[in-house]
């Protein structure tokens, strides 16, 4: 797995991004045997930032916590059977790596929520990687049954990272 991340805020984070990212974004592609080498890019922003690109790209004039930006269009979650005529839309040509999206994280959200919730930054930061992270491998939650599958992996996810609540 390739991780590029990106910083276009000057809020930083009490621990390394780039670590707990690799942990959850690989986790995530174990846990749905992902056969692919892949590349991921992780934008950090602030709420401006995000608020630009939730309004550009989905409609909504308000800040988010986090936007996925899938490269593959899965025909069923989690299954990477990709099709040879898309292979040319979906592979890097240079490296043979899946392409596999981005992910945008607004940082103020992150401390925002890591105190609503009463949790740690790094869990709200693991957190909004493994739900993007399974955006981009097909998931969603715009129908009941999808959002409690989501949740569940995500749970399963950080539980086995050890990235939990407490």
């Amino acid at each position: 797995m390739h991780l590029y991340v990106e910083k276009e805020t000057e809020q930083s984070l009490p621990f390394s991004a780039e670590e707990t990212a690799n942990l959850v974004c690989s986790a995530v592609l174990e846990e749905e045997s992902c056969p692919y080498e892949v590349q991921i890019n992780v934008i950090l922003t602030d709420n401006e930032g995000i608020h630009a690109l939730n309004r550009e790209y989905r409609g909504v004039d308000r800040e988010t916590d986090v936007l996925s930006f899938p490269n593959v269009d899965f025909q069923k979650s989690g299954v990477f059977d990709i099709d040879e005529d898309a292979e040319a839309d979906y592979f890097d040509p240079e490296s043979g790596e899946l392409v596999l999206g981005d992910i945008m994280i607004s940082v103020d959200k992150v401390y925002e929520q890591a105190e609503s919730y009463g949790h740690s930054v790094r869990r709200e930061f693991a957190f909004l990687l493994a739900h993007s992270m399974l955006h981009l491998c097909g998931y969603d939650h715009m129908e009941e049954t999808e959002r409690m599958v989501m949740e569940r992996k995500q749970e399963e996810i950080l539980t086995g990272l050890d990235i939990t609540r407490d």
